[in-house]
């Protein structure tokens, strides 16, 4: 991926109107602020610089859309797991906020991803699809391709079938893939289990300064264009072999992403000026978990090797 896209998606030198107040009204120092220009420096330099950012073998591969539906399978599988054993870091997370606002904001993404469908009045971002509904059968709809991708949980409604897993088994019965096969530990790779673990200690860790730079690590390698790179290869195989099979898990997470990450960037502008807030901490947190992330997609890129080498 070029430096001008990652500039694009993760522009950190754009303040928020908030911060911006903060400033204006003396909340914020001169010399507060060029200390967070020199913070934001350094975490675009080690972050933005990640390998897994800028140079994902595997994706970059899948993206072609050449592999083998047996394959397919198997990456499914261990996406599966990742996002099922998710549900148990983003617990931790939200258990281990520093604030009522932050324990919200982390309730939203768990309630969310165990079928809780964002509410938002009027059409807003919607598949022209959606916007032939109503409000209401919009809500009621757990299809992935229908819901929306912002708002709020809170009046919102419940569908099982909203789940994120869900759309998942949707996915992985055209692969005749069942329940059982699918979003367990046992079914993990080593690898797999590995960026799971990293997720749950870190991201969802007890340290307040590691965990926000691992939720900042993780939410601008998700908007950094791997989403796309997936889906293009998904629909590669749908066109070639299985017209049937459901893709919006992926296109809806690929629609969500980039306001994960600009959320993220708020928060940060949020806990960067309190007195707990360790620089250096945040900076290690966020750099072991992009090593998780990249052990997950190091182990599925030797997978395909080794399938292709057998």
């Amino acid at each position: 991926m070029t430096s001008e896209k990652l500039q694009t998606i993760n522009d950190l030198t754009q303040f928020s109107p908030a911060l911006l107040a903060r400033i204006s009204s003396g909340e914020i120092t001169p010399a507060q602020v060029d200390d967070y220009r020199e913070f934001l420096d350094e975490v675009q330099n080690k972050f933005m610089t990640h390998h897994i950012i800028t140079h994902n073998e595997y994706c970059r591969w899948f993206e072609r859309g050449s592999m083998s539906l047996d394959h397919v399978r198997h990456f499914v599988v261990q996406f599966s797991v990742f996002s099922n054993l998710f549900l148990i870091a983003q617990l931790k997370k939200m258990i281990n906020s520093q604030t009522l606002e932050a324990m919200r904001a982390s309730k939203e993404i768990l309630a969310n991803e165990i079928g809780a469908i964002f509410r938002k009045p009027g059409n807003g971002a919607r598949s022209s699809s959606a916007r032939t509904l109503s409000e209401d059968d919009m809500e009621l709809s757990g299809d992935p391709e229908l819901v929306n991708t912002e708002g709020t949980v809170d009046g919102g409604i419940f569908r099982f079938k909203a789940a994120h897993f869900e759309w998942l088994l949707r996915l992985g019965k055209t692969l005749d893939l069942e329940f059982d096969q699918m979003g367990k530990r046992r079914h993990g790779t080593e690898s797999t289990l590995f960026f799971c673990d990293e997720l749950s200690r870190i991201y969802g860790g007890e340290d307040p300064s590691e965990a926000e730079g691992a939720s900042f690590a993780v939410e601008n390698w998700a908007a950094a264009g791997f989403w796309k790179q997936l889906v293009s290869g998904l629909q590669a195989v749908k066109a070639k072999e299985l017209n049937n099979m459901p893709l919006a898990f992926f296109t809806w997470h690929d629609r969500v992403e980039d306001q994960h990450a600009s959320h993220t960037q708020d928060e940060l502008e949020e806990v960067f000026f309190t007195d707990w807030f360790d620089r250096g901490k945040f900076i290690s947190g966020g750099l072991e978990m992009l090593e998780g992330v990249a052990a997950f997609w190091i182990g599925l890129n030797q997978d395909r090797q080794g399938e292709s080498a057998a």
